[in-house]
C-alpha cells in the first residue's frame, strides 16, 4: 500500500503546474460572449457576401483584439481600454507591412518594435495591452501578405476594433452609471461579509476579499475622475459613498479585536450595511430612517455604530459636497503630472529597459531563427514569444508551459474545423460558436484562453492563405519553438527570474507600517484622519501587490515556488499588524487609553529592525516580550509585532 502511494506521488504532476492549470472560479460573462460572437462572425458574413473574405478576416482579427482587451466595467473606461490599444495595433501593422518579405530588414524592425513595446508595457495596464497589440500586429504584418494599398490593412483592423467598441457601448444610454454603482454596492456587501466574519476564523479571508474590492472600486472611479473634481455629480456621489465606507472598515477591524467577554457581533451591523448596499445600487436618495443598531458596548461597537450612521447619511444624500472635508483619499494628480510620471517611468526606469531589452532579445532571436532555417508559418514563433513573455501578466515559465498545453488543446478543436468545414458561409456559424468560447474560457485561466483563441486564429489565418488542415502541425511546432526561446532567452538567462521579489516588497511594506504606527499614535484623537486613511489604503494596496507576487511565484518551478511559500506566514503577520494598528487607533478615538511616546517608539523600533533584516537577510532581533507592560494601550499590537519577529526568526 505504501509503495503504491509513493508511486502515485511520483507520477502526479508537480504542484506549481497543477496550481496554474486549476480553473478559476469565475462566472461566464454571457454578454461578452454574445458580443464576441457577433463581432467576429459578422465581418466574415459581410466578406463572404461581397466576395472579400480576406478583408472580412482582417476585420475579425481587429475584433479579436478588441474582445481580448474589453475587460473594464465602466463604459468610459471601455472606450479607453479598447480604442488606445487598437490605435497602437494599427500603427504596428502599418510599420511592419513595409518590411514584409525583406529578410534581415524585417528582423531589425521587429526587434526595435519589441524594444518599444516592452518599454511601453511597464507604464500601466492599458499601456501593457497597447504594447502587446503593437508587437502582435507588427509580427502579423511582417509575416502575412496583406492587401494593398498600404493604408487598407490598418484600416480594416481598426474597423474590427470599432465594431467591438460599438457593440460594447450599445447599452450606455440606458445603463450609464450602473456598472460603477454595482461595483460600489458590491464593496458595501464585502464589508457586510467582513462584519459577519468578525471574531471567526474566516475573518482573514473576508478582509483580503474586501481589500481586492476596495482596490477595484477606487481604480474604477479614480481612473475616470474628471480633472475638475466637481464636474460629474454622479461620480462625486459615488466617491463620497465609497469614502464613507472607510470608517466602517476601520470599525470592523476594531470589532475583530473585541475582548471575548463581549460575545459575537450583533447581526444588525452587517444587515444595516447590506441595506446601504441596496440603496447604493438602486440610486435611492432622500430622507431615510437611521440604521436599527443595538446599544454600543465599548469603544469598538461605538465606533462601528457611528461609522454606519455616517455612511447612511452620505448614501442617502442627493448631492454631496464635492469639496467635502471627508474626501479622505484626496484627488488624483492632474493630467500633466501623470503624463510626466509615465514618461519618466518609460525612459528612466531600469525595469522598463530590462523588460524592453528582454523582449527585444527574444523577438530578435525568433526572427533570426526563422530567417536562417526554413520554418513553416514562421511568424507564429514570434507571436508565441510575444504572448508568453509578459511578466506583468504572470510567470514567464508557467505561461510557456500553459501556452504549449493550451495550444495543443486548441489544435484538437481546430483539426475537425479545418479538415471538414468548407470555405464560404459555413465559416460564419462556426466562427460565431468558437468566438463565444474566448470570453467564457478566458475567465478560467491562461491555458483555457489559449485553447479558445488558437482555433479562431487558425481559421482567420486560413482565410488569408487557404492552407486548410496543413496549418495544424506547423502551428504546434512554431508554438513549441517560441516557448523554448521564451524559456531560454527570456527566463533562464535572467537571474532575476530565479528569485521572488516578495522579500524586498515585504520589507518596504514593513517599513511603511512602522511609519503608519507612528502616524496613528503620535497625533491626538480626532486629528489627521485623512492622512491616516490614505496611508492605510496605500499599505493594504502594497500588501495586495505582495500577495499577487506570492501567487505568481507559486506557479514557478522549484526552488522559486518553495522559497515563496516560506514568506507566506510573514505576509499574514504583517497584515495583522496593520489591522491591529487600525483597530487600536479606532478604539482610542472612542475612549480607550492613549499610548505613551515610549510605547509607540518601542513598536516602531521593532518594525524598523524587522524591515532592515528583511532587506539585508540578517537574522532580526527576536523582540522583547517584556518591553511593554501587559496592560498598556499597545499590548495587542506589540504581541502581533513580536509574532512577526518570531516568524521571521524562529
Amino acid at each position: 500500500m505504501a509503495r503504491t502511494r509513493l508511486e502515485h506521488t511520483r507520477l502526479a504532476p508537480p504542484g506549481w503546474l497543477t496550481e496554474s492549470l486549476r480553473p478559476r472560479d469565475a462566472p461566464i460573462p454571457w454578454a461578452a460572449a454574445a458580443r464576441a460572437s457577433v463581432a467576429l462572425a459578422a465581418p466574415l458574413a459581410v466578406g463572404t457576401a461581397t466576395g472579400r473574405t480576406g478583408y472580412g478576416a482582417l476585420v475579425s482579427m481587429g475584433a479579436l483584439s478588441g474582445v481580448i482587451g474589453d475587460t473594464a466595467d465602466a463604459y468610459r473606461m471601455r472606450v479607453f481600454n479598447i480604442a488606445v490599444p487598437q490605435l497602437l495595433g494599427a500603427l504596428g501593422v502599418l510599420v511592419s507591412t513595409q518590411v514584409y518579405g525583406s529578410g534581415w530588414t524585417a528582423v531589425v524592425v521587429l526587434t526595435a518594435v519589441a524594444l518599444i513595446s516592452g518599454m511601453i508595457s511597464s507604464i500601466g495596464a492599458v499601456a501593457s495591452v497597447s504594447g502587446l497589440l503593437l508587437l502582435l500586429n507588427a509580427v502579423i504584418g511582417a509575416g502575412l501578405p496583406m492587401p494593398s494599398p498600404w493604408w487598407l490593412p490598418p484600416a480594416l483592423l481598426l474597423l474590427g476594433g470599432l465594431l467591438v467598441l460599438a457593440l460594447t457601448l450599445l447599452a450606455w444610454p440606458l445603463r450609464g452609471g450602473t456598472p460603477e454603482r454595482a461595483v460600489v454596492a458590491d464593496t458595501y456587501r464585502a464589508v457586510a461579509e467582513l462584519l459577519e466574519a468578525a471574531g471567526s476564523p474566516g475573518y482573514e479571508d473576508r478582509r483580503r476579499a474586501l481589500t481586492q474590492a476596495l482596490n477595484h472600486s477606487y481604480d474604477l472611479l479614480l481612473a475616470r475622475r474628471a480633472r475638475r473634481h466637481g464636474r460629474s455629480a454622479t461620480l462625486v456621489r459615488l466617491l463620497a459613498q465609497l469614502n464613507a465606507l472607510i470608517p466602517v472598515v476601520e470599525g470592523a477591524s476594531a470589532a475583530q479585536l473585541r475582548p471575548p467577554g463581549y460575545g459575537p457581533l450583533s447581526p444588525a451591523y452587517p444587515a444595516a450595511v447590506r441595506e446601504l448596499a441596496e440603496a447604493v445600487e438602486q440610486g435611492r436618495t432622500g430622507p431615510a430612517p437611521p440604521p436599527a443598531l443595538p446599544e454600543p458596548r465599548g469603544p469598538s461597537t461605538r465606533a462601528l455604530a457611528e461609522a454606519i450612521g455616517h455612511a447612511a447619511t452620505v448614501v442617502h444624500e442627493a448631492a454631496p459636497d464635492p469639496y467635502a472635508a471627508d474626501d479622505r483619499l484626496g484627488r488624483p494628480a492632474g493630467l500633466e503630472v501623470r503624463t510626466r510620471r509615465a514618461a519618466r517611468a518609460l525612459l528612466l526606469s531600469g525595469a522598463s529597459w530590462r523588460y524592453g531589452l528582454r523582449l527585444a532579445l527574444c523577438i530578435g532571436l525568433a526572427q533570426v531563427l526563422v530567417s536562417v532555417i526554413a520554418v513553416p508559418r514562421s511568424y507564429w514563433v514570434a507571436l508565441t514569444v510575444t504572448f508568453v513573455l509578459k511578466p506583468d501578466f504572470g510567470s514567464v515559465f508557467s505561461r510557456a508551459v500553459l501556452r504549449a498545453l493550451g495550444t495543443a488543446a486548441g489544435l484538437l478543436i481546430a483539426m475537425p474545423v479545418l479538415a471538414e468545414v468548407p470555405h464560404g458561409w459555413w465559416d460564419v456559424p462556426v466562427m460565431a460558436v468558437l468566438a463565444t468560447l474566448i470570453p467564457a474560457l478566458s475567465a478560467k485561466g491562461y491555458a483555457f484562453q489559449t485553447a479558445a483563441i488558437t482555433p479562431v486564429i487558425l481559421m482567420l489565418s486560413d482565410l488569408l492563405n487557404h492552407q486548410g488542415f496543413h496549418l495544424v502541425l506547423p502551428r504546434l511546432y512554431d508554438s513549441l519553438i517560441g516557448c523554448g526561446i521564451a524559456l531560454l532567452a527570456g527566463y533562464l538567462l535572467w537571474p532575476e527570474s530565479w528569485h521572488t521579489r516578495i522579500g524586498d516588497r515585504l520589507a518596504d511594506a514593513v517599513q511603511d507600517t512602522a511609519s503608519y504606527v507612528s502616524l496613528a499614535f503620535t497625533t491626538a484623537p480626532g486629528r489627521d484622519e485623512p492622512a491616516r486613511a490614505r496611508y492605510r489604503r496605500r499599505l493594504y494596496r502594497d500588501l495586495s501587490a505582495v500577495r499577487s507576487e506570492f501567487q505568481r511565484a507559486l506557479t514557478e518551478p522549484p526552488p522559486v515556488g518553495a522559497r515563496a511559500e516560506a514568506w507566506w506566514p510573514l505576509v499574514i503577520a504583517v497584515e495583522r499588524i496593520v489591522d491591529t494598528t487600525t483597530a487600536t487607533r479606532v478604539r482610542i478615538e472612542h475612549g480607550a487609553p492613549v499610548p505613551t511616546e515610549a510605547e509607540v517608539g518601542a513598536v516602531t523600533r521593532e518594525l524598523t529592525e524587522l524591515a532592515e533584516a528583511l532587506r539585508t537577510g540578517a537574522p532580526p532581533p527576536g523582540g522583547d516580550r517584556d518591553a511593554l507592560a501587559p496592560d498598556c494601550a499597545l499590548a495587542r499590537l506589540h504581541h502581533e509585532v513580536h509574532a512577526a519577529l518570531s516568524v521571521a526568526c524562529p
